[in-house]
């Protein structure tokens, strides 16, 4: 996939967040009679710009498309008519004002418990939790799993899919913990696997399952080609569904992964093909495409392999739930998901957990970039998971951000009167900086992802 289709994806999901976000705030200022001004997805220059509603408030759509905001009458930003006061934002009770700011951060929890019940209802294909053999001396390994178990439950919670347990063992390893895992053997035994985790780092990363010793089982498949896509690199070298791969650049090829393996290498060359094809040799010659995806550069061929009856059955599975379960599933998928997401933030700040954890706007745009190759179902759901992250994040007790009016509304209830004007001017200073210095780390966990 270009950088565009992946910048296009990122731009598609940060717009539809922030907009959810700002209409959060919108719906509730006006339902409080507060007049709105501006409603603007983006910052800097407007692109387009257009007046209407009963208030004739300008809704922008600006140029850079990192945030947004909506501009309520406030007499602390100019002056306000007198027969407009009782709609001005800093008129409005404690009460009110507390509704309107933490209305954003809820829509954006509402989104994703609505994409959730969604998708829980629907359905989605996803891989089974069935285990490879585990490295030696992981944690699975010396817990005994073998290849082949499927995982039943961790810590007395049912796992149906790889993602479940993907996500078991990030909450086990956010703690440094040990999960109980229940599994079964392919000769229908049944396994309790205690895995202690408090050994393989404090970074809840792509290479976490890995540390565990928890891969998912990949079974031996054929070289044997299934479909060639048109104008891929093995279609204008001549290759044929039901060709045998033999070797690849003078390297034997066993069976898929290796040839796979072997492409990956090979991206921008010319290189040599050996396949059977109904059982005479033929030598090919491919030019390998080099292909760049999650900041990484592979070679790909454009070809698919046969798969074994039953296979697919035995990989995959589809669980799909009642609307009322879905609800339910939906709401407790949302409150675990902000939950992790708080607690890891909160021990990267005691220095439990590693800074690297923290991802930057390159990294949500390679992902976002990554779930829409993958399809609509997945590209949704990223945007649940980020719509999560979005709402965690401004509930945080930052000034600037909502969480920090929150708690000056909260302290302006308790002393029965606002914080001063200075108090929130040094709060400003402190939450710039404190901003300012995540978006640093943020971009610094980035560059080391692309390039290291």
């Amino acid at each position: 996939m270009s950088p565009f289709f992946y910048a296009g994806a990122f731009v598609l999901a940060l717009g539809i967040l922030i907009t959810v976000h700002e209409l959060g705030h919108y719906s509730i200022a006006r339902l409080c009679g507060v007049k709105v001004l501006r409603f603007s997805v983006g910052f800097g220059r407007p692109l387009l710009s257009r007046r209407f509603g009963p208030d004739r408030t300008e809704w922008v759509l600006a140029l850079f498309p990192l945030g947004g905001y909506v501009k309520m009458l406030d007499e602390r930003e100019g002056e306000v008519a007198a027969s407009e006061l009782p709609r001005a934002f800093n008129r409005q009770s404690v009460g009110r004002r507390f509704a309107i700011v933490s209305a954003g951060p809820i829509a954006n929890f509402l989104l994703a418990i609505l994409i959730y019940w969604g998708l829980f209802i629907n359905g989605m294909e996803e891989l089974r939790p069935l285990l490879a053999a585990p490295a030696a001396g992981t944690p699975a390994a010396v817990a005994g799993v073998t290849e082949g178990e499927l995982v039943r439950s961790i810590n007395g919670k049912d796992v149906v899919s790889a993602q479940d347990l993907r996500w078991s063992v990030a909450q086990a390893a956010l703690h440094g913990g040990t999960l109980v895992m229940e599994t079964i053997s392919e000769r229908n035994e049944i396994n309790s696997r205690r895995i202690d985790l408090s050994g393989i780092g404090s970074e809840v990363d792509a290479s976490l399952m890995d540390r565990a010793g928890l891969t998912l089982f990949r079974p031996r498949i054929d070289p044997v080609v299934a479909t060639v896509a048109d104008d891929s690199a093995a279609g204008k070298a001549g290759m044929r569904a039901g060709d045998r791969i033999v070797a690849i650049d003078g390297k034997p090829v066993d069976d898929w992964a290796s040839m796979v393996g072997i492409v990956r290498e090979l991206g921008g060359r010319l290189v040599e093909i050996q396949v059977l094809r109904e059982g005479v040799a033929v030598d090919l010659k491919a030019d390998v495409v080099a292909v760049e995806e999650g900041g990484q550069r592979f070679g790909r061929l454009g070809v698919t392999p046969e798969t074994p009856e039953g296979l697919r059955e035995r990989l995959f599975v589809t669980a799909q739930h009642g609307v009322i379960e879905s609800f339910g599933l939906a709401v407790t998928q949302t409150w675990d998901t902000a939950l992790f997401s708080l607690k890891a933030f909160g021990r990267m700040i005691t220095g439990d957990l590693s800074w690297k954890n923290l991802s930057g706007p390159v990294t949500i745009a390679d992902y976002a970039g990554q779930s829409a190759a993958m399809g609509a179902l997945h590209y949704i759901k990223f945007i649940a998971l980020i719509s999560i992250s979005l709402g965690v994040l401004n509930l945080l007790p930052v000034p600037l951000l909502d969480g920090g009016h929150l708690m000056y509304y909260t302290v302006e209830f308790i002393k029965g009167g606002p914080v001063s004007e200075r108090v929130m001017e040094i709060g400003q200073q402190i939450g710039l900086a404190l901003l300012l210095m995540l978006m640093a780390f943020a971009f610094y966990n980035d560059i080391n992802r692309l390039f290291g």
